[in-house]
């Protein structure tokens, strides 16, 4: 049976080569994960995906400011705004039930992906 610190740094691994070869969120990986795999409750799995997204953000920034791709002035303002809007979040994550952030949580996930599917769609004509 693998450890559970094994599993979760599986986890960290998987969600960070997807991040880096999709540019997609961490979270979208790491809280399914850590929910249905892992056997965390909503909240905590939210609360750890948004924290491991710390370390993933910066080094991902620094590594990407070497070939010209960071914009500073976009950063300083989704910097502020997820600050600012990641703790009014937070304060309402906990406010709801945990069937309310699974729900919502799986809804962002399904028009996530038709998103995705209609712009590949589009890309593709």
């Amino acid at each position: 049976m693998i450890s559970a610190d094994l599993a979760v740094m599986a986890v960290g691994v998987g969600a960070g080569v997807i991040a880096g070869l999709f540019g997609v969120g961490g979270g979208i990986i790491f809280v399914p994960t850590l929910t249905l795999l892992l056997g965390m409750t909503q909240h905590h799995a939210q609360a750890t995906s948004l924290l491991a997204i710390v370390p993933v953000a910066i080094f991902g920034t620094w590594r990407e400011r070497r070939s010209g791709a960071v914009d500073w002035r976009d950063v300083a303002i989704i910097s502020v705004a997820s600050i600012a809007t990641a703790v009014a979040g937070a304060l309402l994550a906990n406010a709801l039930p945990e069937h309310a952030l699974r729900i919502g949580f799986a809804g962002v996930l399904i028009l996530t992906a038709v998103q995705i599917i209609r712009q590949a769609r589009q890309a593709s004509q």
